[in-house]
């Protein structure tokens, strides 16, 4: 039987990537987003897949339940939940945050992981093989200036990841988090600069090899084909040229 995994934030970026590695492994592929015409393009390209499984594209909001509610609605079945949708909201200092900017991080960083997590649920304990995985950030373990309020939300999810590995530990659900570094993809910094293309590319400027969202999805596709008795509780992963979230070798 071909199991069912529903991915967050697939239009683009990490999400993306793990659709085409989970639908190449052959699993049915549930892709959510807000933009449904980026998850429509996707859904055609995974479907001539040698070996894919069904793709389903759901346009889908992590911020609204009643969104979140119709997605569990539709499906039959739920074996692997990724919790990618999230993101980063600029780099202000404290002193000099915008409250909104937190907010905006929090609704789809922690309390969408918890609304799609919370929802799900009873249908990963139903599959009798259920996984969570939550694409946290080395951000989410080592706090670093200007990072406040994207390092609040990330810690967040981690503790929420680690709680639902304690409660769960009695059901047929493994819980995993990826806590990826230094990535280059082509939204998140643009998001996190709001737009300014040139601010955008700072981060990456002289890092020989960031970390690509392939990279990411492939831990992705590496947890959840574990056995079934096998639970990889987190992965960090960064660039060769990275040692922490602050300390970068540039060429």
């Amino acid at each position: 039987m071909r199991k069912t995994a529903v991915i967050t934030g697939a239009s683009s970026g990490i999400g993306a990537a793990t659709a085409r590695r989970l639908a190449a492994e052959g699993f049915h592929v549930v892709l959510a987003a807000r933009r449904r015409d980026r998850l429509d393009l996707l859904a055609a390209e995974l479907g001539a897949l040698p070996g894919a499984g069904k793709v389903a594209p759901v346009t889908l909001d992590v911020t609204d339940q009643d969104s979140v509610d119709a997605l569990a609605a539709g499906l039959d079945a739920c074996h692997v939940l990724v919790n990618n949708a999230g993101g980063a909201i600029g780099l202000e200092a404290v002193r000099d945050a915008d409250p909104e900017d937190w907010r905006t991080m929090y609704e789809t960083n922690v309390l969408g992981l918890l609304r799609m997590t919370k929802t799900l649920l009873p249908k990963l304990v139903a599959s009798g093989a259920g996984h969570v995985v939550n694409i946290t950030s080395l951000a989410g373990h080592v706090p670093y200036e200007g990072g406040a309020g994207y390092n609040a939300a990330k810690h967040a999810a981690y503790a929420v990841n680690e709680v639902l590995r304690l409660e769960l530990v009695a059901e047929p659900v493994r819980v995993t988090e990826i806590a990826p570094g230094l990535v280059k993809t082509e939204e998140f910094s643009l998001v996190r600069f709001r737009g300014d293309a040139a601010r955008a590319e700072e981060p990456y400027r002289g890092v020989p090899g960031p970390l690509v969202a392939e990279d990411v999805a492939d831990c992705v596709a590496w947890a959840v084909t574990r056995p079934e008795h096998v639970n990889i509780d987190r992965i960090d992963v960064q660039p060769r040229a990275q040692a922490a979230p602050h300390r970068l070798h540039r060429d």
